[in-house]
């Protein structure tokens, strides 16, 4: 190779160690650049942050999972929802071959980004699709999982009193609550029980909510409140805030926590001695997936729904209270999820 040839190669490898270096300084969480012929998958993450514990971690673990070989990922956080946009944006000028958007709160953002970026594919967790072909939905049928949860409650406590609260009076907050309840209504109907829910009324379709997924003196607050009122099983439908109602169940010891999104004896083990178990929501493996379809070719606008029956949502393991269940009990969670999948018990 003449010197012409060498200096060639030379600016050549300066100009991709260049753009390495660049693409690693981008604001957010680069792992891994992207190659030109490779997929560059990005999350929009709505206020909660990255290490909630519970929806965004999750999803952000889903992402970490489909990375390697061609494959990078990022994530950006929104810190008001005046971010969710311009998130987009820059995500999208920054070659994001397809970015999922974490959240209800973000998904009008989304919705309008795929309309706007037609050459960009899009993902949104917990709402539905935009009507285009760039455009998929990450649902969950959650309302079975908590169902479980409620009847597992009920048959739990030692009060006759459980209840539940919610960060925000959104639908994929409120389908928890709403499962949660007809599971305890469930238990009452079979076993002539009377049981009490505090928090979520059915009827009504309205509960008690913090109003946001940060305010955690409010968590703690309605917390004592549900205690107070006798609840011995609390169920936060809140993202990270579950952490102040799990901290003070600790130290009351009047109460135990029913986590939501992800395993909580796993995202948060500090909590484990008061963690009777949790409502798992299959965000990760949404993300995962809809990443490999991105990098195989296979992305379609056809939306993915979690059930019991697909393993997109359920309950978590009982760890600590597993012998503090009866096999009773745990037979009939298992014929109730049967029922579920096959579509004889309707929620």
């Amino acid at each position: 190779m003449g010197p012409s040839g060498g200096n060639t190669l030379k600016k050549t490898i300066r100009i991709v160690a260049v753009l390495a270096a660049a693409s690693l300084a981008v604001g957010g969480a680069v792992v891994a650049p992207a190659s030109a012929a490779g997929t560059k998958a990005c999350l929009a993450l709505d206020t909660g942050g990255v290490d909630d514990k519970s929806f965004n971690a999750s999803a952000w673990a889903g992402a970490q999972a489909a990375q390697g070989g061609s494959v990078s990922v990022k994530y950006l956080v929104a810190q008001s929802d005046a971010d969710y946009a311009p998130n987009i944006k820059k995500l999208v000028d920054e070659g994001c071959n397809i970015v999922i958007g974490v959240g209800f709160l973000i998904a009008g953002a989304v919705e309008d980004a795929a309309k706007k970026y037609p050459k960009t594919n899009f993902a949104i967790v917990d709402s539905g699709p935009a009507g285009t072909a760039n455009h998929k939905a990450l649902l969950f049928a959650t309302n079975q999982s908590s169902f479980l949860a409620g009847y597992l409650a009920a048959a739990y406590t030692k009060t006759g009193v459980v209840a539940t609260y919610g960060g925000m009076n959104i639908p994929p907050v409120t389908a928890f609550m709403d499962g949660y309840a007809k599971g305890v209504a469930h238990y009452n109907k079979v076993k002539k029980a009377k049981v009490k829910v505090l928090g979520w009324d059915p009827a009504t379709a309205d509960g008690t909510f913090v109003g946001n997924f940060s305010d955690s003196a409010k968590a703690l607050q309605i917390s004592k409140s549900l205690e107070l009122q006798n609840a011995d099983v609390i169920f936060p439908v809140a993202g990270g805030l579950g952490g102040a109602t799990a901290q003070n169940a600790m130290s009351s010891k009047k109460s135990v926590v029913i986590w939501v999104d992800s395993d909580g004896v796993i995202a948060a083990p500090q909590y484990k001695s008061v963690l009777l178990t949790s409502v798992l929501k299959g965000v990760g493996t949404s993300v995962t997936q809809v990443i490999r379809d991105q990098k195989s070719g296979k992305f379609s606008s056809t939306p993915y729904l979690g059930t019991i029956k697909n393993k997109g949502t359920g309950l978590a393991p009982f760890y600590d209270y597993d012998s503090k269940i009866s096999q009773k009990t745990k037979d009939e969670l298992k014929r109730i999820a049967l029922a579920i999948a096959a579509g004889s018990l309707k929620i």
